[in-house]
């Protein structure tokens, strides 16, 4: 290979580049957006004293136990089924054991290592208090280990009441809208 076409190849690289520095420049200065007058985006917040014009009222959980399903509560309960056994004399796992959780003391099944939150709450699992805590456990029960996000849905709520309810020698009844009252 002879210099002269060492100087070939070497003219044609360099003129390579810069025909794609030069493509780049071109293009920048075709495509360039136009900058907003007011940089981020405007999020709408609505004032303390608006109101939203339909806002429908959701039902209590006492009228959704009048419509609970076992049989679908049994399906949601399926994500507690990690940490937790269902039937009667199965063991704790991660949770304690669920069967005949309601009208049971909190923090009362023997062998289990509660949390110091869980211990100090105190009271009997009732169906109300059962749904405040599967709302959001967190915030029911601050300081308790359970690391579960709860269930936002209140139909899904009642539905696992109903099936943690039938799992017991002695259902308790669950309280309706008209005892509410």
């Amino acid at each position: 290979m002879t210099f002269f076409e060492l100087n070939k190849i070497a003219g044609a690289v360099l003129a390579t580049l810069a025909f794609i520095v030069g493509l780049g420049i071109v293009s920048q200065i075709l495509f360039t957006p136009e900058a907003p007058a007011k940089p981020g985006f405007e999020i709408a917040l609505q004032e303390a004293g608006a109101t939203t014009a339909a806002k429908v009222a959701e039902p209590t959980i006492q009228e959704l136990f009048a419509t609970a399903s076992v049989e679908k509560g049994a399906t949601v309960a399926k994500k507690c089924a990690a940490c937790h056994n269902f039937a009667e004399g199965a063991g704790a796992k991660v949770g304690p054991d669920l069967y005949g959780i309601v009208g049971r003391d909190v923090a009362s099944v023997e062998g289990f290592a509660y949390s110091a939150a869980m211990k100090a709450k105190g009271g009997k699992w009732t169906p109300e208090t059962i749904n405040a805590f599967v709302t959001n456990p967190k915030s029911a029960v601050p300081g308790t280990a359970m690391g579960f996000a709860g269930l936002p849905k209140a139909e899904d709520r009642a539905n696992v009441i109903a099936y943690l309810n039938s799992l017991s020698h002695n259902p308790q009844p669950l309280p309706t809208a008209a005892a509410a009252k």
